[in-house]
């Protein structure tokens, strides 16, 4: 072992104010842990458009309480370079979250500017709502949404209420790494804890989407998977006017151990498996689920062979479909990585359409927005409250469509058909492969840029479009886009939150006639095409 890591593990734990990472680091020291130390001081969590996420633990490289410190202080020098203003704190029930929220708190106080702490543990959308409700200059949520349990983050937004993009990313980390010695960051000793009034305000814009005309007939089964979204769901839900939600009990209470589930993720295989039989015991109209700081909603509904989980995608479209039969207008708008539907859907209405990179932070600065999703179960249903996905409002919104249909004896499904005996069958896939080492996902990437497939699932591959490189209509990203034959497209990415290689499959099959038979036709060529251009993504990548 190198005597400079040594002794760079021991100056950070002489500065470290926390005494579990202290005694973690002090262990990894005396049992002279050089492949554990190296990990944990190889660099430090870079700041970026994702704010900071990662696992807890003691050096530069983890989550903890000095990592954040000197993430507030980067963030309080920004701020205080454009006239300071106040910061709004919120944080979900992950471990530390609570600790990490009242540093920052401290922090902000320390640099003159005012910081305002949400009172307890609550979903991110209320910290979104609250930025622009409080006029507050920024916005700091700990949360590490639906991550494993051992992780926690740092997500910033600006005073618009939409996450933080570039450069804004680039010069507060300039910021954090300028930060003297922690010693030197200043700390106030108090700070404003606010009341329920922000929440309150939040619950009366979210309850207040449902028209009042609507049906409310409608049983739902409802999990937040360990997570802080039950009580605001279950409290909107009340004031919309709607029956309370059967919840998944041993899934209602916050826990940050997420014992139930491999992954606290509804997308994740099992993760809804108590939901969907909650749902089955209790004769749901329809499933739905917040991951853990409920800013995303899925949903599942009935059939005749169980409960089937709707894509996002699907879900994205039905709530366009709604939102445009409401009278919603503006521009709606997707990420790249989702179906392009909403686009066709969309012009056939007569409202712009507008295409984003991957992520909220994008979607919400679409100039006049009306209505915006991403496939990953993310929905904003309400841009002039809440400039990014919010779980709550969007589950509201699902189930004002499902009881609407259902008073006219319909269903949420029958709503897809008629969608694809318009626009045709866009059927959707994801290929995700999670990785131990992450030198894999930039190799993968230039094998694709160097050696890139001719040919996906029969399919010819037309185009290729790298787009590192950035077009008119969107600034350059790391990732490639494959236009197939017949309507066909992959996105191939790395998460930018995850360690995982993600693959994003479209086949769009016209139906043609309309009987039943003409659009199980239409899926079920959809679905075999879908399969055979996923099997050769498989061999190409080479992941395992």
């Amino acid at each position: 072992m190198t005597s400079d890591l040594i002794a760079t593990a021991s100056a950070w734990l002489a500065e470290d104010p926390d005494e579990d990472t202290r005694a973690e680091l002090d262990a990894l020291i005396a049992a002279r842990d050089e492949a554990a130390l190296a990990d944990r001081f190889a660099g430090r969590l870079q700041f970026g458009t994702a704010g900071l996420r990662g696992a807890l633990g003691a050096g530069p490289n983890r989550m903890n309480r000095a990592v954040v410190i000197r993430a507030a202080a980067g963030l309080a020098a920004y701020l205080r370079e454009r006239g300071g203003g106040a910061v709004v704190v919120g944080f979900d029930a992950r471990h530390k979250s609570d600790v990490f929220a009242h540093d920052t708190a401290a922090v902000m106080e320390g640099a003159g500017i005012r910081a305002m702490v949400l009172p307890r543990p609550l979903p991110t959308p209320v910290l979104a709502f609250a930025v622009r409700h409080l006029g507050a200059a920024a916005g700091v949520m700990v949360t590490a949404s639906h991550n494993p349990p051992q992780d926690n983050g740092y997500k910033v937004y600006l005073g618009d209420g939409s996450q933080i993009v570039s450069p804004a990313d680039a010069e507060i980390s300039a910021h954090i790494d300028a930060v003297p010695r922690l010693s030197d960051v200043p700390l106030g000793e108090e700070w404003q804890t606010l009341d329920d009034s922000v929440s309150e305000a939040y619950l009366e814009r979210v309850a207040g989407l449902v028209r009042s005309d609507t049906p409310r007939d409608l049983r739902i089964a409802y999990t937040p998977l360990h997570g802080v979204g039950r009580d605001i769901l279950l409290e909107a839900f009340a004031r919309a006017g709607f029956a309370a939600p059967v919840v998944v009990a041993r899934q209602g209470d916050p826990d940050p151990d997420f014992p139930t589930v491999a992954f606290p993720n509804p997308e994740e295989p099992g993760a809804m498996d108590l939901a969907l039989e909650a749902g089955r015991t209790s004769g749901a109209d329809l499933v739905i689920a917040n991951d853990p700081d409920a800013d995303r909603c899925a949903v599942a509904v009935p059939t005749a062979d169980g409960f089937r989980m709707l894509r996002g995608d699907e879900v994205g479209v039905l709530l366009g479909v709604h939102l445009l039969e409401r009278g919603v207008r503006g521009t709606f708008a997707n990420s790249i990585v989702s179906s392009s539907l909403l686009g066709k859907v969309a012009a056939a209405a007569g409202v712009p359409f507008a295409e984003t990179l991957t992520g909220f932070k994008w979607i919400s600065r679409v100039e006049g927005l009306g209505y915006g999703y991403e496939e990953a179960l993310g929905y904003c249903v309400d841009p002039d409250a809440v400039r990014d996905k919010d779980g709550v409002s969007a589950a509201l919104m699902v189930a004002e469509l499902a009881a609407r249909e259902k008073a006219r004896g319909r269903t949420v499904e029958d709503v897809l058909d008629d969608v694809a005996r318009r626009h045709g069958v866009h059927a959707t896939d994801q290929l995700s492969v999670r990785v131990t080492d992450l030198e894999a996902i930039p190799a993968a990437m230039s094998r694709l840029r160097t050696s890139p497939p001719g040919r996906l699932g029969g399919r010819t591959v037309e185009r290729l479009d790298d787009l590192s490189l950035g077009s008119a209509n969107l600034p350059p990203t790391d990732g490639l886009r494959f236009s197939l034959a017949d309507a066909g497209r992959v996105i191939v990415r790395p998460s930018g939150t995850e360690p995982k290689l993600k693959c994003y499959l479209e086949v769009v099959v016209p139906v043609r006639g309309a009987e039943p038979a003409a659009l199980a036709a239409a899926r079920a060529a959809a679905a075999h095409d879908l399969a055979a251009i996923k099997a050769d993504l498989g061999g190409v990548l080479a992941l395992g």
